[in-house]
């Protein structure tokens, strides 16, 4: 019933979606179910006064309501649809309070970043320097935007009473824009199976005034205590039925450790692994490594040495030194770095280790 009554403005578009989309949907149901009983009744084996027509094939007339009826159905919901999914976009900042007020100019939102735990939830509060877990609050009126991530496995954090589930998902963020327009108390829970404890991992949403959102506020630094890296991993270890926890202040780089799954001491963070990647370290050496064992195994029956790959100090590809020979075989034309050339023609900087002449390619070979 909550979703179908809302106190949020996002919640209550997504609503006013559902039922746009339902009548839509019944202007064809409730036809074909009433003609269906209709015929049924009409054409019984009974009724010896239903007309007879077993010859009867073709109406032009049923034809253009059968196929234009639910052609404008699809079209109208189709643009309903369309523009909905672009106007309730959860990363799409918000416009309005609601359909009568639109966002003053100078209003600033509050901030919350969401993660999920095994089994609950931890909010921060970056602006007021404060976190909580399993409760969260804010002011009626006051646009709010959620950036949700998630510990191990993946959620959904769902308020329906404010606006749709949106994942929460390790190693990545998503984000919601939303409002809540009247004061009350909420639930706010998961809405994706996640494990043992997923059938009690729930919190409140308190919409409040802003005066009682001061005085919210001014409680959790009062009655809590410092979430640093010590007290989160205690935190983060799974747990059911967890209580309401304050916290008077958190590390202010807290969040984004656990976004780039680096919250445990000397665990190197996502993002600064994919800027090693980016930046194309790390790895160049170990693929020429990896290269040369492959060479090696390839060769190792021929009696070819590997090439010995050599990186300029301008930072230009590597290029290979010739290979060598321990027979006076020919090459063959599959040795990496090499300027191959057809028969009877000279490549340089070959030698087969006893004649100093260039060696000659054999193109059998």
């Amino acid at each position: 019933m909550v979703v179908m009554a809302p106190s949020g403005d996002i919640a209550m578009q997504q609503r006013d979606l559902i039922v746009i989309s339902t009548v839509l949907m019944l202007l064809i149901i409730v036809p074909v179910i009433f003609l269906t009983l209709f015929f049924a009744w009409r054409y019984r084996r009974s009724n010896t006064v239903a007309t007879y027509a077993p010859e009867w094939h073709h109406s032009t007339r049923l034809e253009i309501v059968i196929w234009a009826a639910p052609l404008a159905i699809i079209i109208a919901l189709g643009a309903v649809t369309w523009i909905s999914t672009h106007k309730l976009d959860p990363y799409r900042p918000l416009d309005r309070l609601d359909a009568e007020r639109a966002i003053p100019a100078d209003t600033k939102p509050l901030n919350v970043e969401v993660v999920a735990l095994d089994w609950k939830w931890l909010f921060f509060y970056p602006e007021l320097g404060i976190a909580t877990v399993n409760e969260l609050a804010a002011p009626v009126d006051m646009p709010i935007n959620f950036k949700i991530t998630a510990s191990s496995v993946m959620n959904s954090f769902y308020i329906p009473a404010l606006a749709g589930q949106i994942y929460a998902m390790p190693g990545m963020e998503t984000k919601l824009h939303a409002v809540i327009n009247k004061e009350g108390e909420y639930e706010g829970f998961s809405a994706n199976y996640s494990g043992a404890g997923f059938s009690h991992m729930r919190f409140k949403f308190h919409g409040l005034t802003q005066e009682g959102f001061d005085a919210w506020v001014a409680q959790v630094k009062q009655q809590g205590t410092m979430l640093n890296r010590d007290a989160y991993l205690k935190l983060e270890k799974p747990s059911e039925k967890e209580p309401v926890r304050y916290y008077a202040g958190a590390d202010a780089d807290l969040y984004n450790a656990i976004l780039n799954m680096c919250a445990t001491p000397g665990k190197m963070c996502m993002s600064e692994m994919m800027h090693i990647d980016m930046m194309g370290g790390g790895g160049k050496e170990s693929a020429e490594n990896r290269e040369k064992l492959q060479y090696d195994t390839r060769h190792a029956d021929e009696g070819i040495v590997a090439p010995a790959a050599t990186v300029p100090a301008t930072g230009a590809p590597a290029r290979s030194e010739p290979a060598e020979r321990t027979d006076g075989n020919s090459m063959q034309n599959d040795m990496p770095g090499m300027d191959m050339q057809h028969e009877g023609h000279s490549m340089p900087g070959m030698s087969n280790g006893a004649d100093p002449a260039p060696a000659q390619l054999n193109n059998n070979n």
